[in-house]
């Protein structure tokens, strides 16, 4: 199993097409990790959209984006379904942050984080303004994932540093 970026290396640059849900409107844009620079970023993998843990999870983490844009964070969700789908999911949720669309996986290899059978495995992983990664946690099973405060918690850290 690839072991992607280590903590302390310059997390691995990708750009992906996706959207975040504003108002009424779903704005469809590339994302790029290398633009974020001067902030944090978190990057949400996940399995699936309309999953139940993946569903509690995101919207965990959308009714917390407050907390993330204190800490001066951008928090995007990646997993491998197409933009249509992250538009369908984003708006029966009310879901807050940017959901990117990995379809080749591509971008989960380069962390390390993706898995035969399950396509991809559910992992976090914490980005300085710097590019560099300071962060990561990648579960063995998708059952449980990290929490609001463990995050912020991790973010304030990084901030402080």
């Amino acid at each position: 199993m690839a072991s992607g970026p280590q903590i302390g290396s310059a997390a691995p640059d990708f750009t992906l097409p996706g959207g975040v849900l504003s108002g009424e409107t779903f704005e469809r844009a590339d994302y790029r990790l290398s633009s974020a620079r001067g902030r944090s970023v978190v990057l949400a993998f996940y399995p699936g959209d309309n999953t139940s843990v993946c569903t509690k999870q995101l919207c965990s983490y959308s009714s917390g984006m407050e907390a993330f844009e204190g800490l001066d964070a951008d928090v995007w969700g990646i997993s491998p379904q197409g933009v249509d789908s992250h538009e369908s999911f984003a708006r029966s949720f009310g879901l807050r942050m940017p959901l990117l669309a990995d379809e080749g996986r591509e971008t989960a290899r380069a962390y390390g984080v993706s898995a035969p059978g399950i396509g991809v495995r559910r992992a976090v992983f914490l980005i300085g303004p710097d590019g560099v990664l300071r962060w990561k946690h990648v579960a063995l099973l998708g059952a449980t994932f990290q929490s609001l405060t463990t995050l912020t918690d991790r973010l304030s850290g990084i901030k402080d540093a």
